[in-house]
């Protein structure tokens, strides 16, 4: 069954209640207003209310005063003046239940998600790329999945992204072509992120977003409070974190519907930040997510500082509106008030643009969905004081809750496993020992074809020298054989020579004298 929520007393008759419907709540709505009007009392507010009946509730804390919610409420002397004139007695202080979360893991339990899960459109938007740069690392997921690598915190990106970039050329047939320009910018704009501190919420474990949708023992549902003053300063990821946020739940949760009441409540603060400088194709994802994700039982409530902060096909889907005062000083200004009257179901007691610039803090032009769903007549009302207190937390306080928080030790320490870079890295390593053991290879190749030369050098050395050596023996064997000779010569010269004069002798004598004469007488015919 439905539950009304009061959000306000009329300012012409306090015994009026000005109700929001808890069946309509998943219709989305907005809380617009100048600075210091009471945005902030109203968002708080809200969201007390819908922890109450169970509903939880996700609220980004931009300037860290909302963590007071988180704390029971005291009185003074303002606030019963306050309560004093919209006819209630007294309020049952009490604190809502909260857990606290931060992307940096300072003022919260740290958020994470991975690489993989945000996608190359959100994560193309974080970097600011253009539309070149957005496909070139669209095929960078896309090679990552094909080659069974996991892209899980910053880390593992820079390594796919210098892996491609080193082998560009083999991937361009079935990817196209991988620009080293665009490469190139993608990782400038990674490093230049990663300064902001988003490399802090890339990793594991990543967040079960189930674990914002809890209620505590009493019923009461969570209030889920990101501490944002810091992200504040880096626009496109306070951004993507939330539109990533609502992507997940689109996704995890099942069509239900119009309930009684929203399984979860997202308020978001300066929603401007959602939509400025977004692509045409991030903002389409965002209209596309904000009108279909009521139908999971998700109402959005976007807090601003003027309706024009807020596209129009967007603006058109918030059935639920809170207008606080708005200044009309410039051309600008007057618009908006245009504008945000013109949102409005006219009330004919008195002119809603003139009601806007005329409103006091803590006042508001409401109108809600009615019980059949319709846009109420907008009333002049006084916005319901908070339970909570008004003064944020202490340091102390907030570490006090976190402890006892029921997500308390779940994400605090980083899990690092094997991914992407990991793989990597074992693959340079394999690939740097394959080639150290080609080059030892190719050494010692080269020192055996050396060792080699050496050696058939030296043999041929050997081969001449032992040439060498013989011829010379054979030489020195020639020399002695004709010295030899030579001395045989002699010999038988000698031996012929003594004979010869042995011989001599013995003619010179009467039986040589006879020798010759025999001789010759036979020659000459023995005369």
């Amino acid at each position: 069954m439905s539950t009304p929520i009061v959000i306000a007393k009329k300012t012409s008759d306090t015994t009026q209640d000005i109700v929001l419907h808890s069946q309509f709540a998943n219709r989305h709505g907005l809380i617009a207003g100048a600075t210091g009007t009471g945005k902030t009392v109203t968002l708080k507010v809200l969201a007390e209310s819908f922890s109450r009946i169970g509903v939880p509730v996700f609220l980004a804390d931009a300037k860290g005063d909302v963590s007071s919610i988180a704390k029971a409420g005291s009185s003074n002397a303002k606030f019963d003046e306050r309560i004093k004139s919209l006819g209630i007695n007294a309020v049952p202080f009490a604190a809502s239940p909260t857990i606290f979360w931060d992307l940096f893991g300072e003022q919260g339990h740290p958020i994470r998600t991975t690489i993989s899960e945000i996608g190359p459109l959100l994560l193309a938007q974080m970097l600011n790329l253009n539309e070149t740069q957005e496909g070139v690392l669209s095929a960078v997921f896309r090679i990552a999945d094909d080659q069974g690598l996991l892209l899980i915190d910053f880390k593992d990106l820079k390594s796919m992204l210098t892996h491609v970039s080193e082998h560009a050329a083999e991937l361009k047939a079935e990817y196209g072509n991988l620009s080293p320009a665009s490469l190139g910018a993608i990782q400038r704009n990674l490093l230049a992120l990663g300064d902001q501190g988003a490399d802090r919420f890339f990793g594991e474990p990543s967040l079960d977003i189930m674990d914002f949708i809890q209620t505590d023992p009493n019923g009461h549902g969570y209030i889920n409070l990101l501490a944002a003053d810091k992200l504040m300063n880096t626009p496109k990821l306070y951004a993507t974190f939330l539109l990533w946020m609502l992507s997940e739940l689109f996704e995890k949760l099942p069509e239900v519907g119009d309930m009684d009441k929203p399984k979860l409540v997202f308020f978001f603060d300066e929603a401007h930040l959602l939509f400025d400088n977004a692509s045409p194709a991030l903002q389409e994802k965002i209209q596309q997510v904000v009108r279909l994700i009521r139908s999971k039982g998700v109402g959005i409530y976007f807090v601003t500082q003027s309706p024009l902060d807020i596209p129009e096909n967007v603006l058109g889907q918030l059935g639920n509106r809170v207008q606080h005062a708005l200044r009309a000083f410039t051309p600008k200004d007057q618009k908006a008030v245009k504008t945000a009257a013109d949102t409005f179901r006219a009330n004919p007691t008195f002119k809603v643009d003139e009601a806007i610039t005329e409103l006091a803090v803590g006042e508001a032009l409401i109108s809600c969905l009615d019980e059949q769903g319709t846009p109420q007549i907008v009333e002049r009302g006084m916005v319901m004081p908070p339970y909570s207190a008004f003064n944020p937390i202490t340091l102390d306080e907030r570490k006090a809750l976190m402890a006892q928080s029921i997500v308390a030790g779940v994400y605090d320490q980083i899990v690092d496993r094997d991914s992407a870079f990991e793989m990597l890295q074992r693959k340079v390593s394999e690939n740097e020992q394959q080639l150290v053991a080609l080059q030892v290879a190719t050494e010692q190749a080269k020192q055996l074809e050396q060792m080699q030369k050496e050696q058939a050098k030296f043999q041929a050395n050997m081969e001449k020298q032992q040439n060498k050596d013989q011829e010379r023996l054979e030489k020195l064997q020639a020399k002695e054989e004709e010295k030899a000779a030579a001395a045989r010569a002699k010999i038988t010269q000698d031996v012929l020579g003594t004979f010869a004069k042995s011989a001599a002798r013995s003619l010179g004598g009467s039986t040589g004298q006879k020798l010759v004469r025999g001789l010759l007488g036979s020659l000459f015919g023995g005369r």
